[in-house]
């Protein structure tokens, strides 16, 4: 009797165990197919999230290339334009400087002698003649380097901008900043030059420099 009841016992475990076992694996299947339809619902969004993204990007992208082209074309005209205007500051600069170098190694050579004749006046070796030819041509320096400040500012008067004076010995050289001269520019030039300088006419000569 005992038997039969510890077998009708391990037959309800048996079958309990197997019911168990089978809800187990339905549970599991279910919850897998729910996994599945989970994940792949997931992928899609995840893949559509990513085709707008990139959309999006692609987007901002092309905004970006169009605005760094027209960013690019609008540097390169800037910097064209201020090529050009660099060229032509640098055209007028040089010609400026021109006369400014001129008068300023002019004016340092004129120092140089003054200089020069300076040292004989201090020397004790140097004689009094010497001294005294020394001292005439200082002077002789100064007048010429007054007389010609006062041409150049008058010659300016004229409406000629720039000039420049070289004297070497009786002959005067005149340069003037122009396209051309007129003759009745050159007349008036030649006369102020005559006058404040004491120079013959035919020992005057002019010229233009654009």
């Amino acid at each position: 009797m005992k038997n039969v009841i510890k077998k009708n016992q391990l037959a309800i475990l048996v079958i309990a165990l197997m019911l168990v076992t089978a809800g187990y694996l339905n549970y599991t299947s279910i919850n897998n197919e729910n996994y599945i339809e989970t994940s792949a619902n997931v992928n899609a969004n995840e893949t559509l999230e990513g085709t707008l993204d990139n959309t999006i990007l692609d987007d901002d992208k092309t905004n970006i290339v169009d605005n760094d082209i027209l960013d690019t074309a609008i540097n390169e005209d800037y910097v064209e334009e201020s090529n050009n205007t660099a060229v032509q500051t640098n055209a007028k600069t040089l010609d400026d400087d021109y006369f400014v170098n001129s008068k300023l190694q002019r004016d340092t050579m004129y120092s140089q002698m003054i200089e020069s004749y300076q040292k004989i006046l201090e020397s004790s070796t140097i004689s009094t003649e010497q001294k005294a030819i020394a001292s005439q041509e200082i002077n002789n320096i100064n007048n010429t380097k007054n007389a010609i400040m006062i041409c150049e500012n008058l010659i300016q008067t004229k409406g000629l901008s720039e000039s420049v004076i070289f004297v070497n010995d009786q002959s005067i050289s005149i340069i003037i900043k122009a396209e051309e001269l007129s003759q009745e520019q050159i007349a008036q030039v030649q006369n102020i030059v005559a006058r404040e300088m004491k120079a013959e006419i035919e020992n005057i000569h002019i010229s233009n420099k654009a």
